[in-house]
């Protein structure tokens, strides 16, 4: 559904407001403020050290052999000393777009727009669960923290029952959030009078008749990539740590004229990569000994430890799936295109999506609801409704079972690859007598071979181009994760990625495009473990997916993955309601108590 709101200026907004930003500093603990002396602004040219005066010394033919290597090309002496001085004045065109100030917002000109389909015609319609129905069932609760793990829906039924109010619900998640985040390293800013002052609101529009609907006064947490008017944004990384955003991000806006009450930033791996960040690693509420997957890190373990109602993450390669099936909650994410990014952190423009995380998969739908359509500012976002009847009937589905990711593994495979099979074997097989049982005709299927893996290294360029003055300026320094697949270090590597590989890789992309969706063309969703080498040939390719949890091993959750055809989150959520309705793995809690 979209709602009317103020305008904000946005992925380019949040993003224009960055004078300052990139600052340095200590690091900043959890929930606490932090000052930081200011420093160049993202967008300004680099420092003279590493700027125009480093590149003074003229190129030679020796340079470019040099290059060569990297570009993976050969080229005779006599053609590289005929290519110098073009070269040479290609670095010169470099230096002065280098100069021009290009504000962290600013899209390059051109979009991705996964193609096979369009999203349904029509009015929005999201018609199950029924609240209202549900307000007449339940029953007061004997106390308010009986509450802290129900799902968004039953929550939503108390408060319209008047069972409890949004200020008590808020009191209490706040509580749970300062009292297990010390185990979880899972909140950057509580938005406490934010927060109260909402929930305050949300009493006094339900007691007076003008209820907004099932997010009305439910409190919520969204990754730490969000603008927040007044409340700071640090994308989990200690340049960024002291930044205020004046206004909000599309998706706070649209929660707010939702009724959602936001209680808090939850934590990101710096820029999006895993789940550290500039206040440590974050964990999983099922073993705190181990961290809780990325980059929707905050997210997913802030829902399944039962601090918040339902939380707002994005994933560019797996960022929704992957920590919400290691912390056992159910995580949505939606068709490339669907949701605007408008005042979100930008990691790869041609990737980024915002989804749900969240205790169900009903709960996914009704917060997609007030998520998805056109925002005026992020062009790549097509129109249509979101509709979805709740329905569970999967009589005459077919279901594509990918070959090899519930087989056994090949006699060379490892032996702990074998070992992690043995134990998740009876979970996967239990998962698919299920879909049988409801009248599913299972399908076996193969995924793509094109080499989806090289694609999104070399797409890698585009965080590259966002943080390219980050990385010139020497603030990269500042990032916590100085290992070898860090953010850091992935972003230095980004400078050595060819032009011209990126553009056939995109290439490449669109012949993966037309693989899976002639895939899906032959199946209506298929299913996969949450580790599937499908998560990065579907994001790459745009195409829905959503992620539940399907059992426990060694005591730690494990994610059955449905991915549907593109604009069909329908068909993913009624693929993966079926599954909820026939197994409680989604009600079970982690042992923080």
């Amino acid at each position: 559904m979209t709602v009317s709101r103020r305008s904000v200026r946005g992925r380019r907004a949040f993003l224009q407001q960055m004078p300052g930003l990139v600052a340095a500093g200590a690091l900043v603990p959890s929930m606490a403020d932090a000052q930081a002396p200011s420093a160049p602004a993202a967008g300004t040219a680099a420092p003279a050290a590493q700027g125009p005066a480093a590149l003074s010394t003229p190129l030679t033919t020796a340079d470019l052999t040099a290059a060569q290597r990297i570009a993976g090309v050969t080229l005779p002496e006599a053609e590289l000393t005929r290519a110098l001085p073009l070269v040479s004045r290609a670095r010169g065109h470099i230096e002065r777009i280098r100069s021009v100030e290009v504000d962290a917002g600013v899209d390059p000109a051109f979009s991705f727009r996964p193609s096979g389909g369009r999203p349904v015609a029509g009015t929005s319609a999201f018609t199950i669960p029924n609240v209202a129905a549900l307000t007449r069932t339940v029953v007061a609760p004997p106390q308010i923290d009986a509450l802290a793990f129900a799902p968004l829906t039953t929550l939503a039924a108390h408060l319209r029952a008047r069972h409890v109010t949004s200020t008590d619900l808020t009191a209490m998640y706040l509580r749970r959030l300062r009292q297990h985040d010390p185990a979880l390293h899972c909140v950057v800013t509580l938005t406490d009078a934010l927060a109260l002052t909402q929930a305050a609101q949300a009493d006094r529009d339900i007691a007076e008749g003008r209820y907004r609907g099932p997010l009305h006064g439910i409190p919520y947490g969204i990754k730490d990539l969000f603008a927040t008017r007044g409340i700071r944004t640090t994308w989990g990384a200690a340049p960024y740590a002291t930044h205020i955003p004046t206004e909000d991000a599309t998706t706070v806006s649209r929660l707010a004229a939702a009724g959602a009450v936001l209680v808090a930033k939850l934590a990101t791996g710096e820029l999006a990569i895993g789940d550290l960040w500039f206040g440590g690693q974050t964990r999983n509420p099922w073993n705190v000994r181990r961290g809780s997957g990325g980059s929707s890190a905050g997210p997913a373990s802030a829902v399944a430890a039962g601090l918040v109602g339902f939380a707002i993450g994005t994933e560019t390669g797996g960022s929704i799936i992957g920590p919400s099936a290691t912390c056992g909650a159910t995580g949505l994410r939606p068709t490339y295109g669907r949701v605007p990014r408008t005042g979100c952190m930008t990691l790869r423009w041609t990737l980024d999506k915002v989804g749900p995380i969240t205790r169900s998969t009903d709960d996914a739908g009704l917060v997609l609801q007030w998520l998805v359509g056109p925002d005026e500012q992020d062009e790549t976002v097509a129109p249509g409704p979101w509709v979805w009847s709740g329905s569970r009937d999967l009589r005459g589905l077919r279901i594509g079972i990918v070959r090899g990711e519930f087989d056994a593994p090949s006699d060379d495979a490892s032996a702990e690859a074998r070992a992690r099979w043995e134990h998740t074997r009876p979970a996967f097989a239990a998962a698919l007598d299920v879909y049988r049982t409801a009248g599913a005709t299972l399908v076996p299927v193969t995924l793509p071979t094109l080499p989806a893996a090289s694609v999104y290294a070399l797409l890698n360029a585009e965080a590259g181009a966002m943080f390219d003055e980050l990385l010139r300026s020497g603030r990269i320094n500042m990032l916590a994760d100085a290992g070898e697949n860090g953010r850091a270090n992935q972003l230095r590597g980004t400078r050595f990625i060819p032009a011209v590989d990126y553009i056939r890789a995109q290439r490449v992309r669109t012949l993966l495009l037309r693989e899976m969706n002639a895939l899906l063309g032959s199946v209506d969703v298929f299913l996969a473990p949450s580790s599937s080498d499908s998560v990065t040939i579907t994001n790459l390719t745009g195409h829905p997916a959503a992620v539940v949890p399907a059992g426990l091993v060694d005591g730690l959750p494990i994610g059955l993955m449905v991915t549907g055809g593109l604009w069909q989150e329908d068909v993913v959520l009624r693929v993966a309601s079926a599954y909820q309705d026939a197994t409680d793995w989604h009600t079970r809690t982690p042992p923080l108590e």
